[in-house]
């Protein structure tokens, strides 16, 4: 009989750790006591080595307690791993090279190189790739260590203020020249932590404070070369979403963005209208506003593939809906979802923007559809057959994607959009996401709803604003239409009334929106 217990875990700090993790922390700290050692006594080596597994296990105990989500991503932790080590290598490699160029000058002060040594490039890039927290937690370790490998206390904290300074430079990094300027800010604060050393150092003289300032000053262009280097590399190579990527997934002129102009126009214009909605609700609530907006561009790109039976594509009287069975209208709408992942998957779009494509219908019926199955079958039709599958939002950035989308496409049918009217449509719409349960997943608190109501009211009664009529021209009531067109159309005009009634505008195709009736004494939706 096979032994079914689990493998044996150890408790630091009230973290249960199994013994992978702990045979990785002794690798990852004998690998950095292996670069950073100056001399091959035992003793020191042993020190060295002690001290590297107290400051990596304190690392670990902060991704366990503030980040536990990268522990789900094997690539995170070895790409984190990395930044130590290319870190700490990249700058033995840069400190041979000043060594054997300051002999080569003649200079006697050799202590000087360190200053130009660039180990803040490493904040910065996990600031880039990372976080904030993780760039903080990395710049405290990488200080440490730096002090260790230099045999210099004053050393760790100009490594430390460097690290920090290079991390929060790029904390807003919108373009690749943002890296340049973060170098140069870096280059300020070592200039500033050397002159604060020679105020208190025992080597006051101008022969060593002068190649100090150089190479502090110099120091930054370093950072800046590598981080640039580096940085489309690591994004490449491990899969990550940088706001720099993202920024060139905003241009319009994408392929992918040109092919849905072309296509799919009526669905270019709503994901264009959804992505001013879900970028001003994502920064009042304190998620990536860059993030949010490219996703809403990309969460419909599955509608290329058949834009015809979607209702913001179709013009005229044409009802591709009318021949076919509920089923197969409920199968057509509920694959443009499949169908973005794969063009996702085909134009190499980043894992978070294909998972809110995945995720921003949630599991929601198409209620028009599987009403008109209801009637028009014997057998009670599957609700599972008409239901996208799903997940729900899983982070605060799907759900609000989900919530413009169906709020975008609702507006779309007011008659007058008063302030009222919109702010009754907005709430009505989120009541039923939520009475659907379609947010239980995500971390959307009460107050976040609020504030997500609040700006879509002030952004849709932008958009839907009214217009003083042009003196001369009577546009609801156009003359210029010709006696024989008049009578060459009026057979058609019944059936044209018949098809521009809302309920028909969600049976073609706005899955997840919902149809605002106004009546007199009252207002009613329904959901599809």
């Amino acid at each position: 009989m096979k032994n079914t217990k689990s493998a044996k875990t150890f408790k630091i700090f009230k973290n249960a750790i199994d013994p992978k993790t702990l045979y990785f922390i002794l690798a990852f700290s004998l690998l950095i006591s292996a670069t950073i050692v100056r001399s091959l006594d035992v003793s020191n080596f042993i020190g060295i080595f002690s001290i590297c597994i107290i400051s990596i296990t304190i690392m670990f105990m902060d991704i366990f307690r503030y980040k536990p989500s990268y522990l789900k991503l094997q690539k995170m932790i070895i790409l984190l791993v990395l930044m130590f080590l290319g870190t700490l290598v990249f700058g033995r490699l840069i400190e041979y090279i000043f060594i054997n160029f300051t002999r080569g000058l003649g200079l006697h002060e050799q202590k000087a190189i360190i200053y130009g040594l660039p180990v803040q490039a490493g904040a910065m890039l996990v600031m880039l790739l990372f976080d904030s927290h993780t760039a903080i937690i990395f710049s405290f370790i990488i200080s440490i260590l730096g002090g260790i490998w230099q045999n210099d206390a004053y050393y760790t904290f100009y490594v430390f203020a460097g690290s920090i300074i290079a991390a929060f430079s790029v904390i807003r990094c919108k373009k690749r020249s943002d890296i340049i300027k973060g170098g140069l800010y870096v280059s300020l604060a070592n200039v500033l932590s050397v002159l604060v050393f020679s105020t208190f150092s025992a080597n006051r003289s101008l022969e060593m404070i002068i190649p100090s300032l150089i190479f502090a000053m110099t120091s930054g262009i370093t950072i800046s070369a590598f981080t640039s280097i580096m940085l489309p590399i690591l994004e490449s190579v491990f899969k990550v979403t940088t706001d720099i990527t993202l920024l060139e997934l905003l241009d319009l002129n994408q392929p992918l963005m040109k092919n849905l102009m072309i296509s799919a126009p009526g669905t270019y214009h709503h994901s264009v209208i959804v992505g001013n909605l879900v970028e001003a609700a994502a920064e009042d609530i304190g998620v990536n506003p860059l993030l949010a907006r490219v996703s809403a561009y990309y969460h419909d790109i599955g509608k290329i593939k058949m834009p015809e039976y979607f209702v913001e594509n179709q013009s005229g009287s044409i009802n591709k809906h009318e021949k076919l069975n509920p089923h197969m209208s409920s199968m057509i709408l509920i694959s443009h979802v499949k169908e973005g992942l794969e063009l996702a998957d085909q134009h190499k779009l980043p894992e978070l923007v294909k998972d809110i494509i995945t995720q921003h219908h949630g599991t929601h019926i198409i209620t028009y559809f599987y009403q008109k199955a209801k009637e028009e079958q014997s057998d009670p039709p599957k609700e599972e057959d008409y239901r996208y599958p799903g997940p729900k939002p899983q982070n605060r950035i799907a759900a609000i994607v989900m919530i413009a989308d169906a709020v975008e496409a609702a507006s779309r049918v007011l008659k007058e959009s008063t302030p009222a009217r919109v702010s009754g449509l907005v709430e009505k719409i989120i009541n039923t996401i939520l009475i659907d349960g379609q947010l239980t997943e995500c971390e959307l608190t009460l107050k976040d709803i609020n504030k997500i109501k609040e700006r879509f009211t002030y952004i849709l009664n932008g958009i839907l604003h009214k217009r003083i009529e042009y003196p001369g021209f009577d546009f609801n009531n156009m003359t210029a239409v010709k006696e024989g067109e008049k009578h060459k159309n009026v057979d058609r005009e019944p059936q044209q009334k018949e098809k521009d009634k809302p309920a028909l505008d969600q049976a073609t195709g706005e899955p997840g929106s919902n149809v605002i009736e106004f009546k007199k004494g009252g207002t009613s939706a329904s959901k599809s």
